[in-house]
């Protein structure tokens, strides 16, 4: 009896040496999981919003040695009556509206500042678009319809094979992909703890099995759809999204700070959302969209693809929201109007006819509820008309 008590204790003692060890060892991936439970919780996203890369891997981006570019100053706007209410109901952090290429408004709220750099969410997707629209001009890819394994040979024999370059920039890869962000067991919220757990988001996408039409037959939203994007561009040129970004990009434009990607365990970009910016950086990159393209002397984005990619080319229902290449554009939109679109309330407004770019950043945790981005695009457009 002696000997097994003895027995006993020496396994117990064991095992919480064990524990131990794999707790230390674990402990920045526990660490990162405890940080995705409480992303979203109301006493925490507005500082999370601003600190991301205190919760995730993450790797800064260049910004190199030149100037900030200027946007000048503008006349302050006169602000809608219902501005305050706006704010508040849809819990606005951040809002630049600009106007012929000057600031005409600029506020932070719930205890943000100018100097912060805040989660995109999906308006990256909008300025992996751009990357692509470069690289597409350079010839490293032949064709948009060209399948993706070309570039991306682990996706062989997984649902994305036979889906086109132009298939995942309309997020219409017939790819099944649940976004449900409630829904713990769905994929997005599984492509989450990926990325919390330092796995790879190359693997996760290869190991996509299921199919719920065939590439091109319909539009779906489907976030992984821009994850292939990266590795398409990826495999076309040799080098990381951080070193594209930077160079094509970032650099060139003057943006104000080193922007920085949440990353997966093997240093990839999470292009999908993992961009990190001032909101003066998003108003930059909306007004040389505005511009077709152009910074300054520069041509940073071809001006055939900015109107090609912020046109109507997916496959959505009619009257519904249209979509081009990661870019949204109202089922109502006069021409040249068109947005760049994230969870919980981020957003790049573009009114090319009026000349006016709207970069907001919020925390909204109702973002979802009915009627919600029909608001803050009402909002958008009442700012953009006062202007004229």
């Amino acid at each position: 009896m002696r000997t097994i008590l003895k027995f006993s204790l020496r396994a117990a003692v064991i095992l919480v040496v064990v524990a131990a060890v794999v707790g230390f060892w674990k402990r920045e991936e526990i660490s990162r999981l405890l940080a995705v439970s409480t992303l979203f919780s109301e006493e925490k996203i507005v500082a999370n919003f601003s600190h991301m890369d205190s919760a995730f891997l993450s790797q800064e981006l260049d910004r190199g040695t030149g100037p900030v570019s200027d946007l000048p100053q503008g006349d302050p706007m006169d602000l809608p009556g219902s501005f305050d209410t706006w704010l508040s109901e849809r819990a606005v952090t951040a809002l630049v509206v600009m106007k012929d290429g000057k600031i005409r408004h600029e506020s932070y709220h719930k205890g943000t500042g100018d100097e912060d750099r805040r989660i995109s969410w999906s308006v990256a997707k909008s300025f992996l678009s751009a990357l692509m629209g470069v690289i597409v001009e350079q010839g490293a890819i032949a064709s948009l319809d060209d399948p993706v394994e070309i570039y991306a040979p682990s996706l062989i024999g997984g649902a994305y094979e036979g889906a086109t370059v132009r298939n995942v920039l309309n997020m219409a890869s017939g790819v099944t992909f649940d976004e449900d962000y409630l829904d713990q067991s769905s994929d997005i919220n599984k492509m989450g703890r990926v990325l919390a757990l330092g796995r790879s988001m190359d693997g996760f996408a290869a190991d996509l099995e299921a199919r719920f039409t065939s590439p091109g037959a319909q539009w779906q939203y489907v976030s992984i759809d821009t994850h292939v994007i990266g590795m398409v561009i990826r495999g076309a040129t040799g080098r990381s999204i951080h070193d594209l970004m930077e160079e094509y990009i970032v650099d060139p434009m003057g943006f104000e700070a080193a922007p920085y990607y949440l990353t997966d365990g093997y240093g990839v970009a999470f292009v999908l959302g993992g961009l990190n910016l001032r909101t003066r950086d998003y108003a930059r990159f909306g007004q040389m969209f505005l511009q077709k393209g152009l910074w300054g002397d520069r041509q940073i984005v071809p001006a055939r693809w900015v109107t090609a990619s912020t046109r109507p080319s997916a496959p959505t229902a009619a009257g519904e929201v249209q979509y081009g290449y990661q870019w949204w554009i109202p089922s109502d939109a006069p021409e040249g109007e068109y947005f760049a679109r994230g969870i919980y309330g981020q957003y790049i407004y573009i009114d090319e006819a009026r000349g006016v770019v709207i970069a907001a950043n919020g925390a909204d945790r109702g973002f979802r509820e009915d009627g919600a981005h029909d608001q803050n695009l009402a909002m958008f457009r009442t700012l953009a008309a006062s202007l004229e």
